[in-house]
């Protein structure tokens, strides 16, 4: 996946789905998206159609129908939008976004215990030795 592929609330929602199912065919897709809001069919297979030009989906045929899957995780989307959000909002600093995190109003004590064992298990990884 390239470092930013720079997706839209509704890609990802898209890209939930495929997750979840695995497989799935633009309908199969816009059924599970308007369970919640209106939105046309083909506005859902444009934004497929787009996705798989930026090599973020992939689809095999089945009869005359697509089958759609993503080509990337959930893990690789999550790393790549939080790189957007250190680039753009921090600079590019992480140590930046953290101590933004850690200050919000809205983090509890309890959460900040569990960022610190994350922290302290993340120093303990060989990968990370160097923190």
């Amino acid at each position: 996946m390239q470092d930013s592929v720079g997706l839209t609330g509704l890609q990802l929602s898209i890209l939930r789905v495929l997750w979840e199912r695995g497989e799935a065919t633009t309908q199969d897709v816009w059924e599970r998206l308007t369970e919640g809001r209106p939105l046309a069919l083909t506005t859902v297979a444009t934004i497929m159609s787009r996705l798989e030009r930026k090599q973020v989906l992939t689809h095999r045929r089945e009869g005359r129908q697509h089958v759609y899957r993503a080509t990337v995780t959930r893990s690789e989307v999550r790393r790549s939008k939080v790189k957007e959000l250190t680039e753009n909002l921090f600079g590019g600093d992480p140590s930046a976004l953290l101590s933004h995190l850690v200050r919000a109003d809205d983090v509890d004590a309890g959460e900040l215990k569990r960022i610190r064992a994350l922290i302290e298990t993340a120093m303990e990884d060989d990968d990370v030795a160097d923190l």
